[in-house]
């Protein structure tokens, strides 16, 4: 009896100790600049793809992107500061309309739209902070697709305009990429 007990209290010990070592673990890569999105480590030594894939927020956004022709882009030098929007974000679209798009006649359109997600550069929130404050209130970034979109504060958060006057927050910011930065978006952003 005494040896069960004394077994069971060494279980019981090496269990907790493992738990405690995973927790150290994760605490340690989540300093390290990682951060979850979607469920998932966004790790900032894997590309803006490689971390994209991992995210259950983002499959929709995933899936445009391969249909748009885009992967191997995005796997690119860069960098690339990019406004990803999420399922949610997609799911605001009206119905029919992410089918519609990832069909191949529409790839000039998908590509449109996600490129117009996209900017030449890693801006990150430092930087898109000095943006506005260097506008007065105000930023204008232009796209990779060549487009505009406008970003300023409202309280903590960060908005942006598209070029048809929709809105989008940036719900989690300065998720950093081998190859640039993402921000994620709460609305699709749409050009002209």
């Amino acid at each position: 009896m005494k040896k069960t007990f004394i077994s069971a209290f060494a279980l019981v010990a090496i269990a907790f100790a493992s738990q405690t070592q995973v927790q150290a673990q994760s605490k340690m890569s989540m300093s390290g600049g990682t951060k979850m999105v979607g469920g998932a480590a966004m790790y900032p030594t894997k590309d803006i793809i490689d971390n994209a894939v991992n995210s259950k927020d983002h499959t929709t956004l995933v899936a445009a992107v391969k249909a748009a022709g885009l992967v191997e882009t995005l796997k690119g030098a860069g960098p690339f500061t990019v406004f990803a929007p999420t399922n949610e974000a997609f799911n605001k679209l009206p119905k029919g309309t992410v089918a519609t798009l990832v069909k191949p006649e529409n790839k000039a359109a998908l590509t449109k739209i996600l490129t117009y997600h996209v900017i030449a550069g890693k801006m990150d929130s430092k930087a898109i902070a000095a943006a506005i404050k260097k506008g007065k209130g105000k930023a204008e970034l232009t796209t990779v697709e060549g487009g505009k979109l406008w970003a300023w504060m409202e309280g903590k958060k960060l908005v942006m305009k598209d070029e048809k006057g929709g809105m989008s927050t940036v719900t989690i910011a300065d998720v950093y990429q081998k190859n640039g930065v993402i921000h994620v978006v709460n609305s699709v952003l749409m050009p002209k």
